[in-house]
């Protein structure tokens, strides 16, 4: 199942939400980590064996760590993927895989600063290639997602290719 744990996003890329406001509220107004806590356990039970961790930016909440534990404490075997900008990522990479994260999904739409400030509104591609690098150091299975856009990014096909080639993660290219 995918579960998103918030609406809330620290980007704002051309292709998911272009025209929302940059304010990207609090906390408070997500689903409690509780809640859907309560649902994850239903669903295991049900069978559910794999999980993916969306957002928005699922990195937002501040008890992510401990939510992915607690899954983990319900279903010790259970396959917990995470889908990530990686801005907020860095830091807490190896808490993580502590906890159980088994797979992250890494948007990565450029290697260049001007078309990621171009694209997610943010000048982030230092933060974001960090976070890539702790979740590989982290012994996370990674996948990059990169969303070519015409006049923008689509020029960098082959490089985000061989970014991949070199940490030895897939990348998959989002139309």
């Amino acid at each position: 199942i995918r579960v998103s744990v918030t609406e809330r996003c620290n980007f704002r890329c051309a292709y998911c939400m272009p025209n929302t406001p940059l304010d990207i509220g609090d906390e408070s107004q997500d689903v409690p980590l509780e809640s859907v806590l309560n649902f994850i356990k239903v669903a295991i039970n049900e069978g559910v064996k794999k999980i993916r961790i969306t957002g928005g930016e699922p990195l937002l909440r501040t008890k992510i760590v401990e939510f992915i534990a607690e899954i983990c404490k319900i279903a010790p075997n259970i396959d917990i993927a995470l889908t990530t900008n990686a801005f907020l990522l860095a830091p807490i990479a190896q808490s993580l895989k502590n906890a159980g994260l088994k797979r992250i999904n890494i948007s990565l739409d450029s290697l260049k600063d001007e078309n990621i400030k171009c694209i997610s509104k943010r000048n982030g591609l230092d933060k974001i290639l960090q976070g890539i690098e702790a979740a590989h150091k982290a012994g996370l299975r990674i996948k990059l997602n990169m969303v070519p856009l015409k006049g923008i990014n689509a020029n960098e096909i082959v490089d985000i290719l061989e970014y991949g080639i070199r940490l030895g993660v897939m990348v998959r290219f989002i139309e």
